[in-house]
């Protein structure tokens, strides 16, 4: 009798023994650590793209508000543009025609052209840069858009402060002034002169010929994908977390 509860306690030890073998996973700390790791990535990257539609969102906001004020005189504003950036204002100066720059790689209604800028000296002696607006390209590469004639004189402008962070991306093409004199230097170091850390999107002027045919646009006030995206982190990170409780559950199992 003795012998056979000595025979049944090793057969469940045993059993035991094979229960634990079976429920045991292999690396399945390393497993554990790997999605946990998985998981606070996408929660990082779910923030990172929270952040961006926020930042965005603030951003249309500025650029909705600011842009539907009245104008009101650069010179009330000049000294904290980054307050006032998409605002617009007045100044009365003159333009610098023989100091142009064209934006390549500018497009409007499907059509490639240039940005030209041009810069404007006002009454206070400062000196920056106006977008005229959009011009059409010419035939090829070898034709020069038609540049729209400047008044000469003062005159008066209403533009769009903008900031120098904001200038529109695209690659520098000199023009000249005429046939003769050559290209341009690209910027204010190769033209010798100095201008403001704004600049000014043309939108009319004291004369018709200042209001530009197509006027530089503003950007589009879409908060865009990012708060989409961020959600779409958040289901990736419970993803990995379902699937290390799905493969536990099987290991537990002992499938």
């Amino acid at each position: 009798m003795k012998r056979l509860f000595q025979e049944q306690r090793y057969l469940r030890r045993g059993r035991e023994e094979l229960s634990s073998l079976k429920t045991r996973e292999k690396l399945a700390y390393l497993k554990s650590l790997v999605a946990l790791i998985l998981i606070a990535g996408c929660l990082w990257a779910a923030q990172w793209q929270y952040d961006r539609g926020v930042a965005r969102h603030q951003r249309n906001d500025v650029i909705e508000k600011h842009s539907i004020m009245s104008p009101v005189a650069l010179a009330s504003v000049q000294r904290n543009p980054e307050n006032h950036e998409w605002r617009p204002v007045t100044s009365r100066g003159k333009f610098d025609a023989s100091q142009q720059i064209l934006l390549r790689n500018r497009y409007f209604e499907g059509k490639y052209g240039f940005e030209l800028l041009t810069k404007f000296d006002d009454r206070s002696g400062r000196s920056y840069w106006v977008d005229c607006g959009w011009l059409q390209a010419g035939e090829n590469a070898q034709t020069r858009p038609t540049l729209p004639t400047l008044p000469r004189g003062e005159v008066e402008i209403t533009a769009r402060l903008r900031l120098d962070t904001s200038l529109p991306r695209g690659a520098f093409f000199a023009i000249p002034t005429n046939s003769e004199d050559g290209l341009i230097p690209k910027a204010n170091a190769q033209l010798g002169t100095t201008s403001e850390d704004f600049y000014l999107d043309l939108l009319s002027g004291s004369k018709p010929e200042l209001t530009p045919s197509v006027p530089a646009e503003l950007p589009e006030l879409s908060d865009g994908p990012h708060m989409a995206y961020a959600l779409q982190w958040i289901f990736f990170g419970g993803l990995v977390g379902y699937g290390r409780f799905l493969i536990r559950r099987e290991i537990l199992s002992g499938k």
